[in-house]
């Protein structure tokens, strides 16, 4: 049985990052509160013979021959729950992040229904990104794959490098668009077909399925009087759209652009917009870690519940890990992918750097085992966010300072690292880079560990098995 998905993304152009970079993000959300992932790093593969069956779905396909190095987020238990390699850079420095679940129309999968063993989000990381050179590469292999075994599912993939970011959408069983994000924009985009007017005649910055123009002529699929809206045509337009997904953009273009008043439950908030000022990683985890932080739609806020429990949060408790690949512009090629990987429920936890140019990752990443325990990095942020959820008036300012502190530390941290890696090359470099990586993790354990225990040493001051009327008593 295939796992849904309920994601949010965000995407950032070069020139609307505060320092050049290309930014891709999303949380990776299941409908269970814990499915343990790990981290690990994909050796690069040549002239092998292998071939990739789907647990969840049946789908088969032969692998190419030859892989490049990549690395993975998936499930840990990929026979019953299926791979789920999520995203990653390849050793090419092109980054994956599959899949933001959005939904077809009855009308169009009508016409192009799904396929139910075809080429779904549990297989699709592992099929694509190993083999592809550059963002616009990635959306024409996959488009290809889409079109020889179908989609038995809606899916939002995303791809980017150091100079693009394109998203495209598979919303029935063969027809998908892809559209270049502009440099100076971003998109905020959460589980509803997000691309608007798609220009048949720019090649450059869209893409889209063999055909599909003259399907929906066919199947007089467009109702508008002029203009070909991508969204309209083939996306969904409901009560639950309105409280489940809407709400979600409309914070994030609230975030980067207060200056604009939208409303939250609006069908017609824009895929692609430009932000009232540049965006850094920081602005990007905001967003992925918000609960509609500061209104009325806060569920930890002080409303009426009709407001507070109105509308889905963006970070939850199902948020698996959250993720921001970054590729830099300032610094060299073969240091500039930084892979920012949060473990925990985004709300109450730090997104960690992880130099992409590495060949492993750290063991308590890379090995999470099934059950709770505090040496593996899933498991002691979630335990991290369980506390802090669990008496959030008490904790929440100290939780607060202590994801500031880490991203202090950790901008320093990559600064540091940038400096030292500056006259290395090659192997050199990407072994230096990996146990980089390995000591950051470290001193992350050691923050995180502190703050775990100060945190469960005040909380055995809050239990509610007190009472007060004698002090010898």
């Amino acid at each position: 049985m295939l796992i849904e998905k309920a994601c949010t993304t965000v995407l950032v152009g070069k020139k609307a990052s505060i320092d050049g970079s290309t930014m891709i993000a999303r949380n990776d959300d299941t409908f269970l509160p814990l499915a343990p992932h790990r981290f690990y790093m994909h050796q690069a593969e040549q002239n092998i013979d292998e071939t990739i069956t789907s647990s969840q779905n049946g789908f088969t396909a032969k692998l190419p021959a030859n892989g490049y190095r990549h690395s993975a987020v998936p499930n840990i238990n990929p026979d019953k729950d299926g791979i789920y390699d999520e995203s990653g850079f390849n050793e090419k420095n092109v980054a994956m992040s599959a899949t933001e679940s959005v939904y077809g129309n009855p009308k169009a999968l009508a016409y192009d229904p799904l396929v139910p063993n075809g080429l779904a989000e549990d297989t699709m990381p592992t099929m694509v990104l190993p083999y592809i050179d550059s963002a616009q590469d990635g959306v024409k292999y996959l488009g290809k794959l889409i079109a020889k075994y179908g989609s038995p599912e809606g899916n939002g993939v995303i791809f980017s490098d150091k100079n693009d970011v394109w998203y495209m959408e598979i919303v029935t069983g063969h027809h998908w668009v892809a559209q270049r994000i502009p440099d100076d924009s971003y998109a905020v985009i959460a589980n509803q077909s997000a691309i608007q007017q798609v220009d048949f005649d720019d090649p450059i910055n869209f893409m889209w399925s063999d055909g599909i123009q003259d399907f929906v002529a066919k199947h007089h699929l467009n109702s508008a009087n002029e203009g070909w809206d991508f969204r309209r045509i083939f996306g969904t337009d409901t009560e639950k759209d309105r409280h489940y997904n809407t709400p979600r953009v409309w914070f994030g273009q609230r975030y980067l652009n207060p200056e604009i008043k939208q409303d939250p439950q609006s069908s017609d908030l824009p895929f692609v917009r430009k932000a009232s000022r540049k965006i850094s990683v920081e602005d990007v985890e905001y967003i992925l870690s918000s609960h509609y932080n500061e209104t009325q739609y806060d569920p930890f806020g002080h409303a009426a519940d009709e407001d507070r429990l109105k509308f889905r949060p963006i970070s939850m408790n199902r948020t698996q890990n959250s993720h921001v690949l970054q590729v830099r512009n300032d610094v060299p090629a073969a240091q500039s992918a930084i892979f920012w990987l949060n473990f925990g429920v985004p709300a109450f936890s730090p997104y960690v750097p992880f130099f992409a140019n590495a060949t492993d990752t750290d063991p308590s990443y890379s090995n999470t085992k099934p059950m709770m325990n505090l040496d593996d990095a899933y498991w002691m942020y979630r335990a991290v966010g369980s506390v802090v959820e669990g008496h959030y008036s008490q904790f929440v300012q100290s939780n607060t300072d202590y994801i500031t502190s880490s991203q202090e530390y950790l901008r320093g941290r990559v600064a540091e690292i940038d400096n030292a890696a500056h006259d290395l090359t090659d192997d050199d470099l990407t072994n230096y880079l990996t146990d980089a990586n390995h000591s950051t993790v470290k001193a992350m354990r050691v923050r995180t560990m502190d703050h775990f225990n100060s945190l469960l040493a005040t909380g055995l001051t809050l239990s509610k098995l007190t009472f007060n009327m004698d002090k010898n008593l």
